[in-house]
């Protein structure tokens, strides 16, 4: 068995075990709480807020030595706006990614955000719209910078009310191909890991190859990767991915001029 996939088998074996832990650390932790608040809360009342059990908002997970975050969240949407604004393009359209990303990135450079489920934003520099990624409102050849990260792995599974479609990130990969203009950049982002699996109805888990063989007919230029481990490694290659049961790979294509 390749060791990717070992890894994956243990993992979900021990799956159920890691639940019931978490589950004992939250009622310690609780427990925690109404003593501190059983101990403090009267001390920290200085008469300026109104206070009381019903007022209260346990947060349980916080404490900790070091500040917590989602690896693939920060690494990836850092990643993307950062090539976004050195590639400085007049407009930048993306494909239902983080609205934090289109957020900020709109700060730079304009942004035109397309979704199946619209956001209803409003910023400066920012349009938010409908779109469908298997049947893109876009002319062939027609977008110089576009950008989709960390969504195809969902596109088809119905987790956030699309179709049933087995195919369906196939054809949002075909679409953002097609729209792509000779000579533009396109930003992917997807989970990526030694076994090729279909997690229902979360995500796919693409291998290197494959993301590589989706994309045929563009060529890379760069390529970074968010490790199990939650490191970044700016400058990967597919050996990289290989050793990795989750990982995060960040993908620039562009397409050749004609």
């Amino acid at each position: 068995m390749k060791e990717s996939v070992r890894k994956f088998v243990v993992k979900r074996r021990i799956f159920p075990v890691i639940w019931i832990a978490k589950i004992l650390r939250r009622l310690y932790r609780y427990v925690g709480f109404c003593r501190d608040y059983s101990n403090q809360a009267k001390k920290l009342a200085d008469g300026r807020f109104e206070r009381g059990w019903k007022l209260c908002w346990p947060c349980l997970d916080d404490a900790t030595e070091a500040t917590g975050f989602d690896a693939h969240y920060i690494y990836h949407t850092s990643w993307a706006a950062r090539e976004v604004i050195r590639l400085k393009p007049e407009y930048h359209v993306d494909i239902s990614s983080s609205l934090y990303f289109v957020g900020l990135t709109s700060s730079v450079v304009p942004v035109r955000f397309y979704d199946y489920r619209p956001a209803k934003l409003s910023l400066s520099g920012l349009e938010c719209k409908e779109a469908d990624i298997t049947k893109l409102p876009f002319e062939n050849d027609s977008v110089k910078s576009l950008s989709c990260l960390h969504v195809m792995e969902h596109i088809g599974l119905g987790r956030y009310g699309d179709p049933f479609d087995p195919k369906g990130d196939l054809k949002g990969i075909s679409e953002l191909k097609r729209v792509l203009s000779p000579g533009g950049s396109l930003l992917f982002a997807a989970p990526v890991g030694g076994a090729p699996r279909l997690c229902f109805n979360a995500h796919r888990v693409y291998s290197y190859a494959q993301i590589l063989e989706y994309f045929d007919g563009l060529n890379l230029s760069e390529f970074a990767l968010v490790t199990d481990d939650g490191r970044f490694i700016e400058k990967a290659t597919g050996e990289d991915v290989g050793c990795q049961s989750y990982g995060c790979g960040c993908f620039l294509f562009e397409k050749p001029l004609r």
